[in-house]
């Protein structure tokens, strides 16, 4: 899988609260499964919840919440397609621990395709399919978020594998 830690290097970068802090940020796979078919091939899909959980952040949940959205819109592009989907897609608990600070649990249904190829020789080689992408969700290669005149964070659009 590599979701998890694209998405972790991603808000890293996209969040200056949690550079300072990377230890804020904590990943868990939920509910994952295996789902394959009965075709010759060894591909198969992995499907799981993405736990994603940060503590002791600020208030302002645009701060993690566009940039989210972002890779999302990249990497996860069905999560908006139909409205059924739309509703499941990013689900999210909030901890008001202080008057300043809360901890944010984000739940995040996703996929990844796993391709497996034979090769000669008999050897398999597994590959990670990158998600398909209509056209990029925005044009700049570099985003700021702004609230009330002030830049709040700037991050570079996400990559693909």
């Amino acid at each position: 899988m590599y979701k998890p830690q694209n998405l972790r290097s991603y808000l890293l970068q996209a969040s200056s609260e949690l550079a300072r802090d990377p230890d804020k940020l904590h990943l868990f796979v939920d509910e994952g499964r295996v789902v394959a078919t009965a075709t010759p091939g060894l591909s198969f899909e992995y499907h799981y919840v993405l736990n994603l959980i940060v503590t002791d952040i600020g208030l302002d949940l645009d701060l993690i919440f566009v940039p989210l959205l972002a890779w999302m819109r990249v990497h996860q592009r069905d999560a908006f397609a139909l409205p059924a989907a739309s509703q499941r897609g990013i689900r999210f608990e909030v901890d008001m621990t202080s008057a300043t600070t809360l901890d944010l649990s984000i739940r995040l249904a996703l996929t990844e395709r796993t391709l497996v190829h034979r090769r000669d020789g008999g050897h398999l080689e597994v590959t990670h399919a990158a998600e398909p992408q209509l056209k990029p969700p925005f044009e700049d290669a570099r985003w700021q978020l702004h609230k009330e005149g002030q830049v709040l964070a700037e991050w570079s659009v996400p990559a693909l594998p």
